[in-house]
């Protein structure tokens, strides 16, 4: 263990310099014409008052001008003036290493907010009404505000929430070819389409799902109303199940190892558990894991409306959602699906083995009122008509799923606009296009978004603007699936995204209230967004920053904010998948969830009415943080991440891990002393590695197996949330009460001694490869373990 904490101090050890690059107006020459001059700085010093107004040339020709020629002359007739030439170079060259020497290690000590804060003396190119002096960045920024226009984004919700797009359908079709045509109006680089063959799952009209009471004889008896047929859970498995009811709140480990301390079990029944707090995919794998034989998912009002003058969800209504616990087409893990590509016969390890099906309130009430049992606990108690939730059991019940899996196209549309210094390093935006039902709040809101920065970047572009990066706007198709389109493209070029893509930005799920901000966000970028969190003003608390927000009710602005990437966003792949690293920024209600997502009722009048007319306003706000970071991204010399923000996260795991010294050593398990190579914090500076979280994915498992490897962020036996979640095994005298969040491990097998040594045979050697690569010393490397 003494190791794997070595290993993680070492993360927190190198910190990136800073630049900028100075744009000029050169005279004479044709307008709109502008030279590039890049300058590394350090931080806090200032730029030049003013530039005088001569031209920057490049290398000429020897002997071309002038001045060379004399200076020519003058060394052959005074040759025995070298050695002093030679000298007061030698001086002044020593003079200024040594004070660029000092000024560097001062600003060192401050390492890591240093790159991160936005610059506001940062050059930039001019604008075609700018006559004179360079364009800082505030200038940029003003050039976006100016172009962006808001009506706009109202107008694309309104109009994509009209439309019927569910993923393989003809009205999806010709939103794609609309989308499409939009890039290429706006006079992109590059408009291209990636069309993939994928296992979706579906209804089958002609055998509806249903469920039934079972009588005290063991047959089916009364059906109970699943009032909308279309409403299912997506990858759920198929055919007939029966067992008795058990309420079991949320369907959190959590909840299912107190209900089991309630003396109720779970094994053997079908389980009622809340909308809420996880995805549906982990509620069902949590209920899989301690044995239940099927799921039931409702929606609680207590969850959803708390103020009677807000809008509520309908009490019929039912909630949509996959429970596929992953992300891509399950049925070609690790592998992209073209078509004419043979696969193997293989299915993701997320694939649940029990069945589930969303109900209504109104039927869940029913359900609720036939239960027996102990009083659920207080947290437990919900806003449905019933006296009190019980735990249960309660009577039999049937279900049966008969969903059926189609071959379906979806088809990514991509628009580039190319970088001019590192156009083969890419910038990525993205938003999911394709809704189940209305979808105003799940894919309208993201998909206007998109197009408005596309139309509002490529205006800039025209104006003057040329980013360093490349930019690439993607529209994803399948998201509702869980995020099969995304998945898709970046099993198909793993190899490499992480050499080209440096950032990705999703616009998924931005909008579902006013009055919170949340930034699910790779530790990377989190200075980032704190800077370009003071430089956007608040939708809705007038004369302050989204920052001065967050900081009026919270000091900790960090804490208040930033959030870990969740499975169910197209940004969770890029970074726990393909080790690029991502962000999803959304804005959220105070005191309840948005109460129409993934339901027929998330239209563009009930999102508009929620957010009490500031829809515009709001998805404005969320187009100008995305702009500005876009910006950023794409135009600063080195690119603002700070891989040191990651200390956090390695002391708040080291924290964790030396809770357990004392039960390790009853364990006889503690590891060897061996320390690897160590760097003293400050000693030595190097330019951000953009492959930092690509480091941090685990070479020693299998992208088909566990594809989210990210030892921080992923999901599996390999991360070290697995091993603390193993570790606290130890503690418990009764083993069988605990449950575990790691795959294919059952909640009764108790603490295991060969599974922990795995467990940190694998963090060690994927924390030693990633600090080798971090201290960029790969030859110095001590096995000693």
């Amino acid at each position: 263990m003494e190791r794997l904490w070595g290993l993680l101090e070492r993360a927190q050890e190198l910190s990136p310099r800073t630049s900028r690059t100075i744009y000029k107006r050169v005279e004479g020459t044709q307008q709109g014409h502008l030279e590039e001059e890049e300058e590394d700085r350090e931080e806090g010093s200032e730029p030049p008052a003013h530039f005088c107004p001569m031209e920057l040339r490049g290398p000429e020709p020897l002997g071309s001008r002038p001045r060379q020629q004399n200076l020519g002359a003058w060394l052959a007739a005074g040759g025995r003036a070298t050695p002093y030439l030679v000298l007061t170079a030698l001086l002044i060259f020593t003079g200024a290493f040594l004070l660029g020497y000092v000024a560097f290690r001062g600003s060192c000590q401050a390492c890591g907010d240093a790159v991160l804060v936005g610059n506001e003396d940062v050059s930039y190119e001019l604008s075609p009404d700018y006559h004179q002096g360079p364009l800082y960045l505030r200038d940029l920024q003003a050039m976006f505000l100016r172009f962006l226009e808001e009506g706009h984004l109202e107008d694309t919700i309104r109009q994509t929430s009209s439309r019927e797009r569910t993923a393989g359908s003809a009205g999806m079709a010709a939103l794609a070819q609309d989308v499409r045509s939009e890039f290429s109006r706006q006079k992109l680089d590059h408009v291209w389409t990636d069309t993939h063959y994928v296992g979706l799952q579906f209804p089958d009209p002609d055998h509806p799902n249903t469920l039934h009471w079972v009588g005290a004889a063991g047959r089916a008896g009364e059906q109970l109303p699943l009032e909308d047929p279309d409403v299912y859970c997506p990858y759920s498995a198929t055919g007939n199940t029966t067992g008795e009811l058990v309420y079991a709140h949320y369907g959190r480990l959590e909840d299912l190892q107190n209900l089991r301390a309630q003396g109720v079990e779970p094994k053997g029944r079908l389980l009622l558990v809340r909308v809420g707090r996880i995805n549906f995919a982990q509620k069902v794998a949590s209920a899989q894991d301690f044995g239940a034989q099927g799921v039931l998912i409702y929606p609680d009002p207590a969850d959803l409306t708390s103020h009677t003058h807000k809008l509520g969800l309908s009490s019929h209504r039912a909630v949509y959602g996959h429970v596929h616990l992953g992300t891509g087409d399950p049925y070609t893990p690790g592998f992209p699906s073209f078509n004419q590509t043979q696969f193997p016969p293989v299915q993701s390890s997320g694939l649940p083995t029990i069945p589930a099906q969303p109900i209504s309130a109104d039927t869940a009430s029913r359900l609720l009122r036939k239960l027996k049992g102990p009083v659920a606990p207080k947290e437990w108690q919900g806003h449905l008509p019933v006296s009190s939730y019980r735990l249960g059991p309660g009577p039999g019940l049937h279900l049966t799923v008969n969903n059926r899996r189609t071959s379906t196209p979806i088809s990514n549309i991509f628009g580039c606009i190319e970088g001019h210094s590192e156009p083969d390093h890419y910038v990525v935006v993205g938003a999911q296009r394709d809704a189940w039902g209305p979808g105003a709040a799940r894919s309208a809101v993201g998909t206007a978004i998109l197009l408005e920065l596309v139309r509002t970047v490529s205006s800039m572009v025209s104006n003057g603007f040329r980013p360093r990066r490349s930019l690439l706007f993607i529209s994803w198709d399948g998201g509702d699936f869980g995020s099969v389109g995304s998945m898709e493209w970046l099993e198909g070029y793993l190899s490499v995204l992480h050499l080209k893509a440096v950032v990705y930005v999703s616009l998924d799920n931005a909008v579902l209230g006013d009055d919170r901000f949340h930034a699910k966000t790779s530790p990377l970028l989190i200075n980032l967004i704190k800077t370009i969190l003071k430089q956007v003003d608040s939708p809705n608390h007038s004369g302050q920053t989204l920052y001065e927000q967050v900081v009026v009710t919270n000091p900790s602005w960090e804490a208040e904010v930033i959030r870990p990437l969740p499975m169910d966003s197209s940004a969770y792949s890029f970074t726990a998948f393909a080790g690029v690293p991502a962000v999803e920024f959304s804005f959220l209600e105070d005191d309840q969830a948005y109460p129409f997502l993934n339901t027929k009722e998330d239209t563009y009048e009930n999102l508009h009415a929620a957010l009490r007319g500031r829809l515009p306003a709001v998805a404005r706000a969320v187009a100008l943080l995305a702009g500005h970071l876009l910006t950023r991204l794409s135009h600063d010399h080195l690119l603002p991440l700070d891989f040191g923000c990651y200390g956090d996260v390695v002391l708040s795991h080291i924290g964790s891990l030396n809770e357990f010294s004392g039960d390790l050593k009853v364990e006889s398990l503690v590891a060897g002393n061996g320390r690897g190579p160590q760097r003293e914090c400050g000693s030595e500076t190097q330019e951000v590695d953009v492959n930092v979280e690509f480091y941090f994915l685990s070479q020693y498992v299998s992208p088909a197996d566990s594809p989210f490897r990210h030892i921080f962020l992923g999901h599996g036996d390999h991360t070290l949330g697995a091993l603390l979640d193993h570790l606290r095994l130890l503690r418990k005298s009764d083993s069988g009460a605990l449950g575990t969040s790691s795959p294919g491990v059952a909640p009764s097998l108790g603490f295991q001694e060969s599974r922990f040594r795995r467990q940190l045979a694998l963090l060690t050697w994927t924390l030693q490869g990633a600090a080798n690569a971090l201290g960029g010393d790969v030859w110095n490397i001590d096995n000693n373990f």
